[in-house]
């Protein structure tokens, strides 16, 4: 907001902390962290599908000064769960 409020423009910045996951090993690392079971029905990957994805924050941390606060999947998923466990109706509270 600061950085709209000081005249930057309008635009799109990824907040990833540059590490790629797969998909089970979210799923594995969500069941840990909530304790959990998560079901989950594995499939083949389809054509075309990347094993990983990676957002890197590059750009925000160049314009807007901006780093990751969590930088390991548990952390990452377990600030989320805690977040939603406290605000069970989002942010209606």
């Amino acid at each position: 907001m600061q950085y709209l409020n000081n005249g930057g423009k309008s635009d799109i910045f990824n907040l990833g902390n540059g590490v790629g996951y797969s998909v089970r090993e979210v799923i594995e690392t969500a069941r840990k962290v909530t304790g959990h079971p998560i079901p989950a029905t594995e499939t083949s990957r389809r054509a075309g599908g990347p094993a990983r994805l990676v957002a890197s924050s590059e750009k925000a941390k160049s314009v807007l000064g901006w780093k990751p606060v969590h930088d390991s999947l548990e952390e990452i998923i377990a600030s989320a769960w805690n977040w939603h466990k406290n605000h069970p109706n989002g942010y209606d509270e």
